[in-house]
């Protein structure tokens, strides 16, 4: 199988660094789309990936430029959301009609209420592809719907650092488990990933995002890591708030959450003093991921005429203070 990888960050590094040292010699032709020092160390070094005790250099073809790797049977993309329109062209001239492409992104993706029964049923999000060039470029008939569930870092280009966790959930968006989607969970499981296959993958989409919603705007602007944004009373109220909001959105279009805020607050509690992945692209100076996160849950809120106060609090804060710094697009949107 001849496999893509496009974003080689974190979690594409992980998927690289996976993919590249625990299948059989052979078993696939990996590659990764990359640039900039990051495609200069892959080509000199490998990909440096590291888990736990093992430290290993796996091997694989890195170009900047999608012709010179040819057409792909899996492209895995695997960055971050204000990143996604300018490599669409790029993923899109790695695929031929049975290409399968597999979305490992944060957040409401564009083809989320393809094949979602209900009041939003094809609902087209402005906010994540706003003249429709996702859609036109990455047809939801080739899309698999990726979550990953597992903590990993990119402390210099071409490195990788597996954290923790290793929970994969893949899923088409119109549900259904055909023989192409049980071939790469197969793939992917030899890997090392725990794959679930899910019958309807924006139930898991939506609950990540459900956490992500609060976490990752917050910290972002204050600077805090997950425990002290918890353990702030007044801080704690307002993340369950924006939840309640989005439990309420969720509900109204099929999805509910059956969990409470505090349950989730439970759960997080737990990890301790992590950065968010929003976080470190602020101390990075790298652009935000607002609309995937935030303003897609606002504006499926306002297709469903349900009103969302503290979600929309929280946008105007974060995306104000991306602003300020120029890591969010200056044009006014509502």
């Amino acid at each position: 199988m001849r496999v893509c990888i496009v974003g080689m960050g974190a979690v594409g590094g992980l998927f690289a660094g996976l993919l590249g040292s625990r299948l059989k010699p052979g078993q696939i032709h990996l590659s990764a789309l990359a640039r900039g020092d990051t495609l200069a160390a892959v080509r000199q070094h490998g990909l440096m990936f590291q888990h736990g005790d093992e430290h290993r250099a796996v091997p694989l073809r890195a170009a900047d430029n999608a012709a010179a790797l040819g057409l792909q049977d899996l492209v895995i993309v695997a960055v971050k959301g204000p990143a996604l329109a300018t490599v669409a062209p790029a993923v899109q001239a790695l695929c031929d009609p049975a290409t399968q492409v597999l979305v490992a992104m944060n957040g409401v993706p564009w083809w989320f209420f393809d094949g979602l029964p209900g009041p939003c049923a094809g609902l087209r999000l402005r906010s994540v592809d706003p003249g429709g060039q996702l859609q036109q470029l990455l047809p939801t008939a080739q899309v698999i719907g990726g979550v990953v569930h597992a903590s990993c870092q990119a402390p210099a280009p071409g490195q990788v650092l597996h954290v923790q966790g290793n929970g994969l959930v893949i899923g088409r968006p119109a549900g259904g488990a055909d023989a192409g989607l049980r071939a790469i969970a197969q793939l992917l499981g030899e890997a090392g990933f725990a794959v679930t296959v899910s019958e309807r993958i924006q139930r898991e989409v939506w609950f990540k995002l459900w956490g992500n919603l609060t976490f990752n705007p917050i910290s972002a602007l204050t600077g805090a890591t997950g425990d002290r944004i918890l353990d702030d009373p007044l801080v704690r109220a307002f993340c369950s708030a924006v939840m309640v909001e989005a439990q309420a959105v969720g509900a109204a279009f099929g999805i509910a959450i059956d969990q409470s805020p505090e349950d989730r607050h439970a759960v997080t509690r737990k990890l301790g003093a992590f950065k968010t992945s929003m976080l470190q692209d602020v101390q990075a100076g790298r652009p935000l991921e607002i609309d995937a996160l935030v303003a897609a849950v606002r504006e499926i809120a306002q297709h469903l005429g349900i009103a969302t106060p503290n979600i929309d609090a929280l946008l105007g804060l974060v995306r104000l203070m991306a602003r300020e710094r120029g890591l969010y697009p200056t044009a006014l949107s509502a």
